[in-house]
């Protein structure tokens, strides 16, 4: 019980900036998209050229961890609205369409035959328990550490561990290759990751009683919207000031 009792005892000031944190981190921007884009032609090109350095480079600059702990939060947070649920889904939905679409892309231009078999492919065609293992620990550290800011230098490590932009990648390398058995190995250690980190996540979430954080998250969400629109007005007057 001492050990459940230090999720619950965590400063409110913590807790609070680690609602803010997914918000604002997993809100669906220009930025985000961009980094979602760029981790995951890299990891498709690691891929192909058969490089795990490249593959790990991925990793490190994927945002897609943020909607997924969001989505947890969300639930966490569903009992009177699932507004802040829905909009963590459907940041996530869209993350992993754009991210398969460009892999598909990149992997129909610049692979061949060879390149759609590599070992780094095939590792992440054979999912096991294990992987599933994998991603309840990374997703237990992650959700703590985002609660402890002193352990932020640790983020990287858990982002390599939790490895979820390869296998999207992997995804859109078998959907270039029209070879099925690679589609649903990758697909598979996907949903394996994402269902250990969301239900992990969830748990610890709920040991901290975030959901008494709803007003925050929801302040946060409403202050990254106007941030939104008042920087689509900027981009507005820029293009017009350009095409003069």
């Amino acid at each position: 019980m001492p050990v459940l009792a230090r999720f619950r005892a965590l400063p409110d000031k913590d807790k609070a900036a680690l609602v803010r944190k997914l918000v604002e981190n997993g809100t669906p921007d220009f930025d985000y998209f961009y980094l979602i884009g760029l981790s995951t032609l890299m990891a498709t090109l690691g891929l192909l050229l058969d490089s795990s350095s490249i593959v790990i480079g991925s990793m490190l600059i994927a945002p897609l961890m943020y909607p997924i702990l969001g989505v947890a939060l969300g639930l966490v947070m569903m009992g009177t609205d699932a507004s802040l649920f829905q909009r963590a889904f459907n940041t996530l939905i869209k993350s992993l369409a754009v991210g398969l679409g460009l892999s598909v892309v990149a992997a129909f231009l610049f692979g061949n035959e060879a390149s759609y078999t590599t070992a780094e492919v095939m590792a992440r065609t054979s999912p096991s328990h294990l992987h599933l293992l994998v991603a309840i620990v990374a997703g237990a550290a992650v959700a703590y550490m985002l609660a402890r800011p002193e352990w932020d230098d640790a983020l990287p490590g858990v982002a390599i561990a939790v490895a979820l932009v390869p296998p999207l990648a992997t995804i859109g390398v078998g959907i270039a290759a029209l070879s099925a058995t690679i589609i649903k190995g990758a697909a598979m250690m996907l949903l394996l990751n994402l269902f250990g980190i969301i239900a992990v996540a969830v748990t610890i979430f709920l040991l901290m009683n975030l959901s008494e954080k709803e007003s925050i998250a929801k302040s946060t969400v409403k202050r990254e919207d106007e941030k939104i629109e008042s920087e689509n007005k900027v981009i507005a007057e820029v293009a017009q000031q350009i095409t003069v």
